[in-house]
């Protein structure tokens, strides 16, 4: 077999059989394919397209180049959840504890911010003593005593997927679904839960920008997981607006522990508790969404959701004493108030140069060696469909100097559209993918 033969038959429009494509995965982590062959089959592939089952066939064989989670040991049926990223998307700090209170075990392996999306490392990172670099005997320990935990990815997993993604991010082959699809449920595969729910985010701070390519690789990855012989759901979410109030590591993790003590956003809330719903069914805790939503309700109102959380926090090295009192954070040296320019209403919102305003105001990375100000982010005080008036506070930067501030406030601002009548209405949620179908909200 010769990589010219699979490249030749993926640029003429062929199905690449499974001989082929784990051809292909295991010559190029072993370094015997060449990059410009590999960057070749990516580039037909781009155009091309690949079915379904070679859709699986790559992501498995991706799945397989490494080493592999077995989560066995942990009594349960073990639920995954991943989102593929958003501005104020701190859905896991809230969900995970949420569920893990009602009994379904979550081992979750989470990654950091890169761009203009945050990354649930970051955001745990910020609660001071906390570590996410746990080893898998720890890790697994922690789950079976608390019922959950976070950490970063450990050991050799899917080390085909990091190959093949910096190659895709030089080649101009990101944007693909077969391989965006592959990626993504690889390193869920890999990280041994039994189901997964699957937050896919669409809209101007989402990396799908519109509904149908949303849909599109969500029923991409639902194949996959289901194809793979584990139960795979997914929501599409609304990323037309950042989710909550607060954007930034320590603000964001404030929002949670409001959430989960009954004071947060309504749009936060909500979201959470729809995906606390749908992985309370994929964990055979609750049988309908309107039984697991009343579940997740309860959890926040009861308090035993904010207590989880503490719990998780505290054997993974956490102060709870952040939690218990979120002042505790402080704040950053520079806050600064931008003001509406005139009367009318926030009629839209670039949500990814908000997100990129955030980054520059030090609440992210631009390069993955980039220090993160866990204090800086921004605090939205109106969000899309607000009506302001001339002079009125629309959010708050926060920042370590005026020379961060200087960077990010022109950002944030051009985000911003304030027009003279109201947006029409959106929903959070668009549309449920499951093997069945999609059923659509809006």
């Amino acid at each position: 077999m010769r990589m010219y033969d699979i490249i030749e038959h993926k640029r003429d429009g062929r199905a690449l059989s499974d001989e082929e494509i784990e051809f292909f995965v295991r010559g190029y982590v072993a370094g015997e394919t060449p990059d410009y062959q590999a960057s070749a089959l990516l580039m037909a592939i781009f155009l091309r397209g690949m079915d379904a089952h070679e859709t699986t066939t790559l992501t498995l064989a991706m799945e397989h180049s490494g080493d592999l989670v077995d989560l066995s040991s942990i009594p349960g049926i073990k639920v995954d959840k991943h989102s593929t990223g958003g501005v104020g998307d701190k859905t896991s700090l809230a969900v995970v504890p949420i569920v893990a209170s009602l009994g379904v075990p979550i081992a979750k392996m989470s990654g950091r911010g890169l761009g203009h999306t945050g990354g649930t490392l970051d955001k745990l990172e910020s609660i001071p003593g906390l570590s996410t670099a746990i080893d898998r005997d720890r890790f697994f320990q922690i789950v079976r005593t608390h019922g959950a935990a976070i950490i970063g990815q450990t050991g050799n997993l899917v080390p085909a997927d990091k190959l093949i993604y910096a190659l895709r991010d030089v080649t101009a082959t990101v944007d693909s679904i077969p391989l965006i699809a592959s990626s993504i449920m690889s390193k869920k595969l890999a990280a041994g839960s039994d189901r997964i729910l699957l937050d896919v985010k669409t809209g101007s701070g989402a990396f799908m920008k519109d509904l149908d390519s949303s849909i599109a690789l969500a029923e991409a990855m639902v194949a996959i997981g289901e194809g793979a012989g584990r139960e795979t759901v997914a929501l599409i979410t609304n990323m037309d607006r950042p989710l909550g109030h607060a954007i930034g590591n320590a603000l964001e993790v404030a929002e949670v522990v409001d959430t989960l003590r009954g004071n947060g956003p309504a749009d936060l809330t909500h979201e959470c508790c729809a995906l606390a719903a749908e992985m309370l069914i994929l964990g055979g805790r609750a049988s309908t969404l309107d039984e697991g939503r009343s579940l997740a309700e309860q959890a926040i109102a009861n308090g035993s959701a904010f207590a989880k959380l503490c719990e998780m926090v505290a054997a993974q090295g956490g102060d709870t004493a952040y939690l218990e009192d979120t002042s505790r954070f402080g704040a950053a040296p520079v806050a600064h108030e931008v003001t509406a320019p005139r009367d009318g209403y926030l009629a839209a919102i670039d949500t990814t140069a908000v997100g990129t305003a955030s980054v520059e105001l030090g609440a992210g990375r631009e390069t993955k060696d980039d220090a993160i100000d866990y204090l800086a982010g921004i605090t939205l005080l109106k969000n899309r469909g607000d009506a302001v008036a001339a002079g009125e506070p629309i959010a708050i930067l926060h920042t370590a100097d005026e020379a961060h501030l200087a960077a990010a406030r022109p950002t944030f601002e051009g985000a911003l559209t304030i027009a003279s009548e109201p947006p029409a209405a959106e929903p959070l949620l668009f549309a449920r993918v499951t093997a069945a179908g999609v059923e659509r909200f809006a």
